[in-house]
């Protein structure tokens, strides 16, 4: 089961972290800030800003480039696409000569004990579908770290029936939540200090001293 809706590829990597907060954002429109989630905006502001980059010779690069699929219903923004010089690739509209294209998503912080967060390899394969889609290709990804100023290139050659069954599940999960319009619970032992939406998934109770319980008895 596919959304009608678009849903929003951002909103993949929220719903892998945790149904409830996908759902706290996309039912309620909550929103918090934290220091990760502030990290990786600026990160992004600087991404999509007009800087200067230096690039090989031939290589044109387009910031905040929407794609879209429209048969699994996606669409989001892709951080960069660069177009590399390829005399077997494709034709880009007002450009001269045929590309390859190449998807690079930024994300602040690398992972300790692998080459990438699973997370981020899925959020990305969706802007290659969606990509693949518009140009009638076969893309490369990468998801540049600036941890540790890298670029990975993600396994979709290899691995790409693998992530598109993942993507079709998660899809199929989401649109069960939007279209119930129901928050899951949180699940038991759940431990969720690093999330924004700590505060609004688990709202605190209001202090009450024990004196002051007492007194509240004995005035009764």
């Amino acid at each position: 089961m596919i959304p009608e809706k678009p849903v929003a590829i951002r909103s993949i990597q929220h719903y892998m972290y945790c149904p409830r907060r996908f759902a706290l954002l996309e039912l309620n429109q909550d929103w918090a800030e934290n220091a990760a989630v502030v990290n990786a905006n600026l990160l992004h502001e600087n991404v999509h800003s007009d800087k200067p980059r230096y690039l090989p010779k031939g290589v044109i690069a387009k910031n905040s480039v929407t794609v879209w699929n429209d048969e699994l219903s996606l669409s989001g923004v892709c951080d960069c696409i660069e177009f590399v010089p390829d005399k077997n690739g494709i034709e880009i509209p007002e450009e001269n000569g045929k590309f390859r294209v190449r998807i690079i998503e930024y994300k602040p912080t690398a992972p300790k004990n692998e080459p990438f967060h699973p997370t981020d390899a899925i959020q990305v394969y969706a802007q290659k579908i969606c990509a693949d889609n518009i140009w009638k290709c076969n893309s490369e990804a990468y998801i540049y770290y600036a941890s540790t100023r890298k670029r990975v290139k993600l396994p979709f050659d290899e691995c790409g029936d693998d992530y598109h069954k993942m993507l079709l599940k998660y899809l199929s999960e989401m649109k069960k939540i939007i279209d119930s319009h129901v928050i899951p619970p949180c699940e038991k032992g759940q431990v969720c200090s690093g999330c924004s939406l700590h505060n609004d998934c688990f709202p605190k109770s209001s202090f009450q001293s024990v004196r002051k319980m007492i007194n509240q008895i004995w005035n009764e």
